[in-house]
């Protein structure tokens, strides 16, 4: 049987991924499609201990304190490790495999540390250390969810009742944040992402319309 398809859907942190991310498979489901869903990092995994050890601190209290490429390879690991154990037999199988965030997150959140000059450099690096060096499979599709940042930021008090200091070291840093949303437009328009807007520009869209965008996108670029 022929590989599956690999749909990644990601965004800033407070967009609304998570529930586009449940709305998405259900429908997906509903449809009768195989699907095999999956969200990094994989926090209940050994995998993600790096990850969880950098996002809570450990390392330095700002994202800008740990180098863009030993950040990228602590989520790298984690990918490599839950391919392995967990979803390679279904994608290989031809499964559908929807990933909340993948290695388009490097992108985003690990380029925007660097200096724009060397965003290039970057990604060259990213694309060969994950998908060739690593052997993770390159995404058919990214859906990326777009939202201004004041929008997502009243995303994230919410999720977090005000409660700021339950923020790990990239939503409690609103500059960090700045960076990352002009790596993810770079980064989109160079990698071939498709943008999925969540707003008019001041009022989130309702959660069937964002998810219905998205739906429609998948037939569009993948023809099912």
């Amino acid at each position: 049987m022929d590989k599956g398809k690999l749909i990644v859907l990601d965004g800033l942190d407070g967009c609304g991924k998570s529930t586009q991310f449940q709305e998405l498979q259900q429908l997906l489901r509903s449809e009768g499609k195989p699907v095999k869903a999956i969200s990094f990092p994989m926090y209940d995994k050994p995998s993600a201990a790096l990850v969880k050890m950098y996002l809570q601190g450990d390392f330095s209290s700002t994202p800008g304190g740990v180098n863009a490429y030993a950040a990228s390879s602590f989520y790298a690991t984690d990918r490599y490790a839950n391919y392995k154990l967990d979803w390679e037999q279904n994608y290989r199988s031809g499964e559908w495999v929807l990933a909340s965030r993948y290695t388009t997150s490097n992108a985003i959140h690990q380029m925007s540390k660097l200096p724009p000059e060397q965003w290039d450099s970057y990604l060259a690096w990213l694309e060969d250390y994950e998908y060739d060096k690593l052997g993770l499979p390159r995404p058919d599709l990214v859906l990326f969810l777009s939202l201004p940042l004041e929008l997502s930021q009243q995303l994230l008090v919410k999720r977090y009742h005000g409660d700021a200091s339950k923020k790990d070291i990239h939503e409690a840093d609103l500059a960090y944040l700045v960076q990352c949303t002009k790596a993810a437009a770079y980064a989109g328009e160079k990698l071939g992402w498709h943008c999925i807007p969540c707003s008019d520009g001041s009022r989130l869209y309702p959660i069937p319309q964002i998810r219905d965008s998205l739906r429609q996108t998948i037939r569009e670029v993948l023809g099912c």
